[in-house]
């Protein structure tokens, strides 16, 4: 089941071939050790059945457990593996973004390695690429293994960024999903320190279209999002793409200062005609704390887009990496349209039902 979505988007026009010919499968990964390899034997054995020529980028941002060792494992017996290492732990957003700096595919599909979004969608993603479209995202219809707290947070922030946001975000939506070439290069055309990526997906345009599907839970290990990570991207989302909230901030003051002229006038008024006194000590302090929090609350929305300005003019690299190991396609090829990494020969997996060990 699948819908369009920005209908002002021009039509798509169908391509040519029935599949990318070469597939890049990006995989940001931080302490995954215990579920890597069951989501390596998966891509593998979907894009097989598919028939797809792929490689898999894994980025591990700064992981403090054995999964760097077992992406070496990995790409020892799948030379289709390209591996980028970077020099501490930058955050997902970053991990994303240098994935797609190293993916070089006619495609790309960005997917977690938790297994919640599972690989097997991946043909669906390219039926909608073969469709025309260039970006063809999962949307999930049921989330399984969240909370109710963390859905309606999640909602409620989807509905904010609508109401707020310069861009329209997909309800529902995370980052997986398949993005042509074209799409790719528009996003790592955009470097901003201060990244929210399906913001960024989102801002770039291009024909889009949504494949429903249930999320599973978490196949192994424990989310590295805590409720207070979540909010400072949900931050970071809200920031980086309105200034909404400092057009509150005006018009709110503008409101106090506008009710505090009225209630003036008001007590002084009915103090000269019937000579009431105006509440004393505690409507002022009341008055000045109300006052007091409301200034201090605008001055930290203020202070978190100057904190942006501060931080985007030192124009400092994104991250920085130990090594980035290409895989074969790298090696091997030559470049298709405008970036040069990736050949386009089929690799045929010897050992599908392997198991690796960790």
């Amino acid at each position: 089941m699948s819908e369009r979505k920005m209908s002002n988007q021009p039509v798509p026009v169908p391509r040519d071939s029935d599949r990318p010919a070469l597939l890049s499968i990006v995989c940001p990964a931080y302490n995954e050790a215990e579920v890597l390899a069951a989501f390596h034997r998966r891509v593998r054995k979907a894009m097989n059945e598919l028939g797809q020529a792929f490689e898999v980028v894994l980025v591990n941002d700064g992981s403090s457990d054995s999964t760097l060792d077992l992406m070496h494992k990995i790409r020892e017996r799948h030379a289709n593996t390209t591996i980028v290492d970077l020099s501490r732990n930058f955050g997902k957003e970053i991990a994303l973004t240098a994935g797609l700096d190293a993916a070089g595919g006619d495609a790309v599909v960005v997917i977690d390695a938790d297994l919640q979004d599972p690989p097997e969608l991946i043909g669906e993603l390219i039926a909608g690429w073969r469709e025309g479209y260039d970006v063809v995202y999962a949307k999930r219809r049921v989330r399984h293994g969240e909370g109710l707290v963390k859905k309606a947070t999640a909602g409620a922030f989807y509905k904010l960024m609508s109401r707020l946001g310069a861009v329209r975000l997909p309800e529902n939506t995370g980052d997986f999903r398949l993005m042509s070439r074209k799409a790719v290069d528009a996003v790592c055309q955009l470097r901003e320190r201060h990244r929210f990526m399906k913001g960024v997906f989102a801002w770039v345009g291009f024909p889009a279209k949504a494949v429903m599907y249930d999320r599973d839970p978490r196949a192994a290990g424990a989310t590295k999002w805590n409720y207070w990570k979540l909010w400072n991207l949900s931050l970071e989302g809200i920031t980086s793409f309105t200034t909404a909230p400092l057009k509150i901030s005006s018009y709110l003051g503008f409101t106090i200062a506008f009710g505090a002229i009225v209630a003036g006038i008001f007590y002084m008024g009915k103090a000269i005609l019937y000579g009431d006194p105006v509440a004393g000590f505690p409507t002022l302090i009341t008055v000045m704390l109300f006052l007091g929090g409301v200034q201090l609350a605008f001055l930290g929305i203020l202070g978190e887009y100057v904190g942006r300005i501060f931080n985007e003019t030192k124009a400092r690299p994104l991250y920085f990496a130990n090594a980035v190991l290409p895989s074969e396609m790298v090696a091997a090829g030559t470049a298709p349209a405008e970036k040069p990494v990736r050949t386009t020969t089929t690799y045929h997996d010897p050992d599908d039902g392997e198991r690796m060990a960790g």
